[in-house]
């Protein structure tokens, strides 16, 4: 038996999410399928990232085990043509038995991106969270200095997360302007259930002049999820990528 990891890039609109659930068709789902009728074998595979519906990925990671004899670099191919065009298997390759994709120490990378624009652009609804107000970008850069390096990012995850340590390390937190299109481009350790969407809802908040960029540090130091500002939705978000030391 070997272990292979899958480097999967997927659109999340038509999917109740990354992780199998009775309410909808999943991605892991999907994936899951593919692969019995590839291999035979009744497999299930282990995500590294369990997104949220209508989340995207260019680079979320599973593994799965397998007595199949089909090299491992070239199953990406074979499950390709049993996959919908949505999803995309990137690269396949075999990894060490003990190789787990969620606890093995791995920087992950975040965009959002936001359409900054008087009139929506149909052809990017599906992956771009539309706003019409006027955003203050320096403003918003300013408010995201406070957010880089190890905080408690309580006040910026969702209530209904079972998570008992709510220390994260942000690592890195730009924001880029190209034309109409803003890019929230955020990498760390780990995030909490929803914590992206959080920190772009109250950046937005930011940039359009409710909050002072101060006001970051506030809501950090309050350790309150009321503080925070609200969930910004999710099919402006992708899993951009995720690298492992």
């Amino acid at each position: 038996m070997k272990r292979i990891k899958l480097t999967i890039a997927y659109d999340g609109t038509n999917y109740c999410g990354w992780q199998v659930q009775p309410n909808g068709i999943t991605v892991e789902e999907v994936v899951n399928k593919a692969l019995k009728k590839l291999t035979g074998e009744d497999i299930q595979v282990i995500g590294a990232s369990r997104t949220d519906s209508g989340v995207h990925a260019l680079g979320n990671v599973a593994v799965f085990d397998t007595y199949t004899t089909i090299p491992p670099e070239r199953i990406s191919y074979a499950l390709n043509q049993r996959l919908p065009e949505d999803i995309v298997i990137v690269k396949s390759e075999e990894v060490a038995e003990d190789f787990h994709p969620r606890y093995c120490d791995c920087s992950k990378t975040y965009e959002y991106h936001i359409l900054n624009t008087r009139i929506p652009i149909p052809t990017k609804r599906l992956t771009n969270y539309f706003v019409s107000y006027d955003l203050d970008v320096e403003k918003m850069r300013k408010a995201a200095g406070y957010l880089i390096g190890e905080h408690d990012f309580v006040s910026f995850c969702n209530v209904r997360t079972d998570v008992e340590d709510t220390v994260r390390t942000v690592t890195e937190l730009e924001i880029l302007k190209d034309g109409e299109e803003i890019t929230i481009r955020i990498s760390g350790n780990g995030f909490l259930y929803n914590m992206v969407r959080i920190i772009v809802g109250t950046l937005i908040r930011v940039g359009r002049g409710f909050y002072e960029p101060e006001k970051v540090k506030e809501i950090l130091e309050a350790k309150d999820r009321k503080a925070a500002g609200v969930t910004a939705p999710p099919h402006g978000l992708i899993l951009a990528e995720i690298r492992y030391e």
